[in-house]
């Protein structure tokens, strides 16, 4: 089966979950409008990480606490603003981050406010679409903790009495680039291996199962963050666990039902592909191998890695096409079966290391 039908089956992506970008609203954005934005108010005009969270069609500013926590019924806004050691100007990085379970609503909402943050911060920022599960490196870069939780923000642990907690399981790992990340996974035994470590968090009580080939790294990951869990709710006792009998209230707690951990797919193939504004058509240029020299400051291309695709707009193109980056790249993924690749739209001229490094692998 490939990659793309099988991921079909886990993410409900609507056709229409872009629907903001390139509208007659979207092209009429103007930064007096931006300006008028509260969550926006000294956004961009230092160094540091900001993130936010789409509820209602509201942009809500995000616990700095809870950085790099992430519900998969929400949508999110994160930006990084960074400054050029030469030239001391800032720089910056804004993505959208949709969870699987995240309304058109809410994600629609989350696309449309990147646009506007942009246009507010002059267009200086490399825009990015990061999809649960699929996040680019450099998004995960930004936290020492990083957390997939199940539910939307308003299901979470600080809004819950300890003793209404529905017991959930996490799994501590790392990724294909070697980032630990802790995702929560079914209640299910089978999931639990001993090449990793686990965490069931039963609300006053903390497990952390230590898998018998699970490395130290991962190990300290889970007991970080059972003390960061322990400290905001003042009273949880915690347990570390090895190779305890099935009887123990660890194993007792999972379902018997089999779950899926919804891993990651495997990389795809390496394209270069032109757009065709006329003919609406694109048109793959070059497979397995491309550079720099490829583009042409008149056009705008789709640089797909296998991993992640970018968007390069050239200096010369139109209005729309600058505009339309982010469109370009979903209808390509959704037309190739791959739409929770993560998106990066690049204009010739800015600072992006990710595509760099694609250009030259």
């Amino acid at each position: 089966m490939s990659r793309g039908l099988v991921k079909a089956k886990n993410y409900d992506w609507k056709d229409s979950n872009l629907a903001m970008f390139g509208s007659d609203t979207e092209k009429e954005v103007k930064k007096e409008s931006a300006e008028s934005e509260p969550a926006w108010a000294g956004a961009g005009q230092e160094v540091g990480l900001k993130v936010w969270r789409i509820n209602d069609f509201q942009v809500e500013s995000w616990p700095e606490d809870d950085y790099g926590e992430f519900y998969n019924g929400d949508s999110y806004i994160v930006l990084n603003t960074y400054k050029d050691e030469e030239t001391e100007a800032l720089y910056h990085d804004v993505h959208f981050w949709i969870g699987k379970n995240s309304t058109q609503d809410e994600y629609g909402t989350a696309a449309y406010k990147t646009v506007e943050l942009d246009t507010l911060l002059d267009d200086v920022p490399v825009q990015h679409r990061e999809v649960q599960g699929h996040e680019s490196n450099l998004f995960k870069s930004y936290f020492a903790d990083f957390t997939l939780i199940e539910g939307g923000a308003a299901s979470g642990f600080r809004h819950v009495p300890p003793e209404e907690y529905i017991p959930r399981l996490f799994r501590f790992a790392k990724d294909k680039n070697g980032k630990i990340v802790t995702k929560e996974i079914p209640r299910c035994a089978g999931l639990v291996t001993e090449g990793d470590v686990f965490v069931l968090d039963m609300g006053i009580k903390l497990y952390q199962y230590n898998g018998e080939d699970s490395n130290p790294f991962e190990r300290n990951a889970a007991s970080q963050w059972i003390g960061k869990v322990k400290s905001k709710r003042g009273e949880a006792e915690s347990e570390i666990l090895e190779g305890v009998s099935k009887s123990h209230e660890f194993w007792e707690k999972m379902d018997e039902e089999e779950g899926d951990a919804d891993d990651d797919g495997d990389a795809g193939d390496k394209k270069l592909i032109k757009v065709n504004m006329e003919t609406k058509e694109n048109e793959v240029l070059k497979e397995g191998e491309y550079s720099t020299d490829d583009l042409a400051s008149d056009d705008v291309f789709i640089i797909d890695s296998g991993e992640e695709v970018f968007v390069w707009v050239g200096g010369n193109a139109s209005a729309a096409e600058k505009r339309n980056g982010i469109p370009y790249a979903h209808n390509y993924l959704r037309e190739s079966g791959q739409c929770w690749l993560p998106i990066t739209v690049v204009r010739e001229g800015q600072k992006c290391p990710a595509l760099d490094s694609a250009m030259a692998a």
